[in-house]
């Protein structure tokens, strides 16, 4: 992309974000499962609504094989393009370098924009950059917020996730914790390292960092018991994603331990444990707002030059806490695969 069209060079005002809320009413469509790698279109989304020329987008993600909280993201971006009349393609790969080779396929292919998660933006950076020389709006979400700027996106949509570690970390204070390990998946992900970086600043209790295979589930069950054998003065766990929260309260019942358990991300099995106690909250950055609006703002930029935030701020998805006193509100939802 000529550096001196884009978008941020040229003082627009941004789309108001009423306009993308009231997108939001469309209905969902049905979901698939969660971290494929292979690309596939969104054939399972109904016909278009908008009578806008057919458009193709490519979101491309570092899901893992099997992490279903891609399910909700891209049940967003799919009701997107149903209403908007974009062919979907979606990919994914947790390697850095797969995962920018993605990118560079939806070069090939011609694209007419692109939503791409940047967990790993020193890797992805230079396929970014090609796509936006190329004349391909490229838009970020769920992972990048510090870097997304630099790379030259037109927008990004997510949860600043060093804010959200810092409310984390002050809501453990508030209920008097005083020990807490905060369970990584990945190590060297931003937005999972961000996280922790973050409870560990506000929270005044000790925090411990324990890096897990988020691959393997036993593995994860395994380390986390023997983190709880080996000190028993943890009396909190502190999980990033949904899936290893419930693992997680497998491991607190192996060890024997007292710890309760905390969580960043939901899902319906969650919500559940939340209802019964055995979570105590989860920070909910909204998934599934992620994949809508990705999509939905590409649409609205090719069509009539909006972007949200002016190129100079973040669309903040999250974080919200939901715990005993409003998990009710959210269940409906979250039984969809919505929330």
């Amino acid at each position: 992309m000529d550096r001196s069209s884009h978008p941020r060079s040229r003082r627009f005002a941004p789309v108001v974000a009423a306009a993308a809320a009231a997108a939001l009413l469309v209905a969902g469509c049905s979901s698939s499962s969660g971290g494929k790698q292979a690309e596939e279109s969104g054939s399972a989304v109904s016909a278009g609504k908008a009578g806008t020329p057919r458009m193709t987008v490519a979101m491309i993600t570092h899901a893992a094989p099997g992490d279903t909280f891609w399910d909700t993201i891209r049940k967003g971006a799919e009701a997107a393009a149903a209403k908007d009349n974009v062919k979907l393609v979606y990919s994914s790969d947790p390697s850095g370098p797969n995962q920018a080779g993605l990118v560079q396929n939806a070069i090939d292919q011609k694209v007419d924009g692109i939503a791409v998660t940047l967990a790993k933006p020193d890797a992805m950076k230079a396929e970014v950059a090609k796509a936006e020389q190329a004349g391909i709006p490229v838009v970020g979400f769920n992972s990048g917020v510090d870097d997304w700027k630099k790379q030259g996106l037109l927008e990004y949509f997510g949860q600043d996730e060093s804010i959200a570690g810092e409310a984390f970390g002050r809501k453990l204070n508030s209920v008097g914790a005083k020990h807490t390990v905060c369970v990584i998946m990945e190590q060297g992900q931003v937005a999972l390292e961000a996280r922790c970086a973050g409870v560990k600043k506000t929270f005044s209790g000790k925090t411990d960092v324990l890096y897990v295979n988020g691959t393997d589930m036993p593995s994860v069950r395994a380390t986390i018991t023997a983190k709880l054998k080996q000190d028993s003065s943890i009396d909190y766990v502190t999980t990033l994603g949904a899936p290893f929260a419930m693992t997680a309260i497998q491991s607190i019942a192996d060890a024997g331990s007292k710890a309760k358990l905390a969580t960043f991300d939901l899902n319906k099995d969650a919500v559940g444990a939340i209802k019964s106690g055995k979570i105590q909250w989860a920070i909910d950055q909204q998934p599934y707002l992620q994949g809508y609006l990705s999509v939905d703002s590409l649409w609205l930029y090719k069509t009539n030059g909006n972007y949200s935030g002016g190129g100079e701020a973040p669309v903040l998805t999250g974080p919200a806490f939901v715990d005993k006193s409003n998990v009710a509100k959210v269940a409906e939802f979250a039984a969809k695969g919505t929330r």
